[in-house]
């Protein structure tokens, strides 16, 4: 794996790389981190890992919940707003309540959400909604049972909309529904999806394919984002909506009179890299600037030296190295397999 080297940066110069438009600085180049909490995951989604499922990492071999902690303690102290906790599937690892309130009451973190397959959420989303999570993305790639059972390869489609209903009953306001869009294989929901915004606030948000396991002619499998919309658009009256801040980089539609949004996030045909907030670390302690970056900053022997400064400072250099744009085309990135799930997605 390669690593940057590790230089120092001045923690006085920070200001510049951190915080949203009304704080000091400006721009938000990285006040938005997924943190990891497990590569496990109890669904086997076509996109996001192979079949046979990924080599399983031992407990000790991936980030206790202190570590996890301290990291997050510490991205808040020199600009991060947002946390998203991701997986894997993060509902799947044990004591995740208790983690997830901790991380609600770190000062100066303004949300803190989460995102789900949805298919634990029926026991789990009041317990989330009393931990403080904010808001719940869950994916949902299809609304026909044996679409959806394919695409995860067993999942069951009952237990995710059990969970929807879980999480309105629990009080969550935003409710995010991802899909990511396939030809041939659900592309042909599009509109039922999008209906799902007239009588619900939700926010139903359209995925470019990205070829993270290599497969041999993934081209054909994209439906751009320009696509998805003129399509939505022969069959609805949309406008366009602003961004919220701390959003990420979904741009979002209104069907007229509807109580949701429609969102689309196009990571292939349409690169928004250089809007990006988001850093990521993983489960095992890898900082990464990007989904698709081979750059990486080990946080591991950072975090066994007990040096609050050096992590910081390796926090700042993950975001200072943020790409402009990512090299999804280039025949050396086209050849790499990314299991999402041991990165977070």
């Amino acid at each position: 794996m390669y690593q940057r080297p590790l230089e120092r940066i001045s923690i006085a110069g920070t200001v510049k790389l951190w915080g949203s438009p009304g704080r000091a600085g400006g721009l938000p180049k990285g006040n938005y981190l997924r943190l990891s909490v497990t590569d496990r995951c109890n669904l086997r989604c076509r996109y996001c890992m192979p079949a046979e499922g990924t080599a399983k990492v031992g407990h000790g071999d991936i980030l206790s919940y202190e570590e996890l902690l301290r990291i997050a303690r510490t991205a808040v102290t020199i600009g991060v707003e947002k946390i998203r906790v991701t997986g894997g599937e993060p509902l799947g690892r044990r004591g995740i309540i208790g983690f997830l309130r901790q991380l609600a009451a770190i000062p100066g973190l303004q949300r803190l959400v989460l995102t789900t397959n949805g298919v634990m959420l029926p026991e789990m989303a009041a317990p989330l909604r009393d931990a403080g999570v904010e808001s719940l993305n869950i994916s949902l790639d299809s609304l026909r049972q044996q679409t959806f059972a394919s695409i995860t390869r067993g999942g069951d489609l009952r237990q995710v909309l059990a969970g929807i209903a879980a999480a309105e009953s629990a009080g969550f306001r935003f409710i995010k529904i991802n899909v990511v869009v396939m030809r041939g294989i659900n592309d042909d929901e599009l509109e039922e999806f999008a209906a799902l915004t007239l009588d619900r606030p939700w926010r139903v948000r359209f995925i470019e394919y990205m070829p993270t396991l290599a497969e041999p002619g993934w081209e054909t499998t994209v439906v751009p984002g320009a696509e998805i919309m003129a399509r939505l658009s022969r069959r609805f009256a949309m406008t366009d909506e602003a961004s919220e801040n701390l959003a990420g980089p979904a741009r979002y539609q209104r069907i007229a009179g509807a109580a949701g949004l429609i969102g689309v996030i196009t990571p292939v045909s349409c690169h928004f890299c250089g809007d990006c907030n988001r850093i990521r670390v993983t489960s095992r302690g890898i900082a990464k600037s990007c989904l698709l970056d081979r750059g990486t900053i080990d946080l591991r022997p950072i975090l066994a030296g007990g040096d609050d400064t050096a992590l910081r400072e390796a926090l700042c250099r993950t975001v200072a190295e943020k790409p402009d744009r990512h090299r999804l085309e280039e025949g050396s990135n086209r050849q790499r397999q990314i299991a999402m799930a041991g990165i977070g997605g």
